[in-house]
């Protein structure tokens, strides 16, 4: 891919997780950068923040005063993201166009309550075509099988959204934002999913998940900030491909699940780790599917750099 997508340069992003895995509703660890939810409605102890196996954000843009708002996935149960957003009093009708990282029922299941909250016909849903790619499942021991629900295709027809599907990186928000497409698998230990397959013809065929994509935004004077689902296609990967499609060579800042969880991946963390360290972003934010160890890991041995993410977070970077 020669041709780089253009991104102005952004005065501001701010990242308002919706639902992750985790919630520590007491942290109070507020800084410049992390907003955690509020517990209090007025005085009272009384707001709850639902964590789940999913990840849903509102990502929002600044430039020159001119802001822009994105959805980012729509979570695992068909209410939980929807319950966080009137919580945290998100107003969902500023949505202007959403994304989907890829079509896994923990980043879909919350769809339908999602739009019907934005609340106007024909919005924009960027995707890649094998989102809707059917009969997916998950291989365990013992040979369970484990699998996705359907329908993802007609559930966004019915709900009157215009769905745009493309390999390709999709600028969006006048150049705010970048949708990156399937991502260029390039690393030598980022192999994908092993135990994930799909079921064509009859057969069992390994399932690369190539519609595992994020979007990457430019804060100006600091580079690049990145937003993966679950990058399937490695997070590695993920940011050199992002650089390369832009051009733009600092990484501010590195957030969403890296898929790292469990025996299947530990082998790599640390090697996903080094070559994040080359990389040298300014903060690592591992979302939903890192897993705790990762985690934990990460914040081991990037301790500067390191954001500890959970539903109700909000991050800030300023230009």
């Amino acid at each position: 891919m020669k041709k780089k997508f253009h991104l102005q340069e952004l005065d501001r992003v701010d990242i308002l997780t919706l639902q992750d895995n985790f919630i520590e509703i007491t942290a109070m660890d507020n800084t410049a950068i992390v907003s955690r939810a509020r517990f209090l409605v007025g005085k009272e102890v009384k707001n709850s923040i639902r964590a789940e196996h999913g990840f849903s954000a509102i990502v929002r843009t600044t430039r020159k005063n001119k802001t822009h708002t994105l959805l980012f996935d729509f979570g695992f149960s068909r209410d939980g993201v929807a319950a966080n957003a009137r919580v945290l009093g998100v107003t969902m009708r500023d949505v202007e166009v959403m994304v989907l990282s890829h079509g896994h029922s923990d980043h879909f299941l919350g769809f339908e309550k999602l739009v019907k909250m934005i609340g106007r016909k024909g919005i924009q849903l960027i995707l890649h075509p094998a989102a809707f790619r059917k009969s997916r499942y998950l291989k365990f021991p013992g040979d369970v099988k484990a699998f996705f629900p359907e329908r993802i295709k007609s559930r966004i027809e019915k709900a009157a959204v215009n769905i745009v599907e493309t390999k390709l990186p999709y600028p969006l928000l006048e150049k705010n934002v970048l949708f990156l497409g399937e991502i260029e698998r390039t690393s030598e230990f980022e192999k994908g999913t092993p135990n994930a397959f799909f079921v064509k013809k009859g057969g069992d065929m390994w399932d690369p998940i190539e519609d595992d994509t994020g979007i990457a935004m430019h804060l100006k004077g600091k580079g690049l900030v990145i937003l993966t689902g679950c990058a399937h296609s490695g997070i590695v990967n993920t940011v050199h491909h992002a650089r390369k499609v832009t051009g733009i060579e600092n990484v501010h800042a590195v957030i969403g699940g890296f898929h790292l969880s469990g025996p299947i991946f530990e082998p790599i963390v640390g090697k996903t780790i080094e070559e994040l360290k080359k990389i040298n972003p300014a903060y690592v934010v591992p979302t939903h599917c890192t897993g705790r160890k990762t985690i934990a890991h990460v914040e081991r041995e990037m301790p500067d750099r390191f954001i500890l993410n959970m539903s109700g977070t909000k991050l800030t970077f300023t230009a």
